[in-house]
């Protein structure tokens, strides 16, 4: 199991959502976790606020952050360093399945399921970006 470093006030984020998207912003915290305890290459974790959102960081990865705001209420994201090549791999794999904002986010309606299988690999993607940048397409 891969160790995770949490950090109190993440907790208050997540207690201050709307009672409407609260599971939805944790099942997204639990597939960010799950996808790291899967990796052979993750190791660490550490679950931290970045703009006051909740993100997570690894050693061997690019930072993923998540949110929901307000000014869009039907909708949640996964957020991406705008500076990395990850979210133009994730469109150029998903497109057809995933939702995307410019070059820093994969977007979700609260009304629809997550698409799993796809989200989690992109989540991958960026906590092992360090050890695959250089690769085309990530070695995917």
């Amino acid at each position: 199991m891969v160790g995770i470093i949490k950090n109190p006030e993440v907790a208050d984020v997540f207690n201050n959502y709307p009672d409407h998207v609260r599971p939805k912003m944790m099942h997204l915290r639990q597939l960010i976790l799950e996808t790291a305890d899967e990796s052979d290459i993750v190791g660490e974790i550490e679950e931290t606020l970045s703009w006051s959102e909740p993100s997570y960081k690894t050693k061997t990865g690019s930072t993923v952050r998540m949110d929901w705001k307000q000014q869009h209420p039907d909708q949640y994201a996964i957020y991406f360093t705008c500076t990395t090549s990850l979210v133009d791999t994730f469109r150029n794999l998903y497109s057809s399945t995933l939702k995307f904002e410019d070059n820093r986010a994969i977007v979700f309606d609260l009304s629809e399921q997550l698409p799993e299988k796809e989200l989690k690999h992109c989540i991958s993607l960026a906590l092992t970006y360090h050890k695959v940048k250089h690769l085309t397409m990530l070695g995917v």
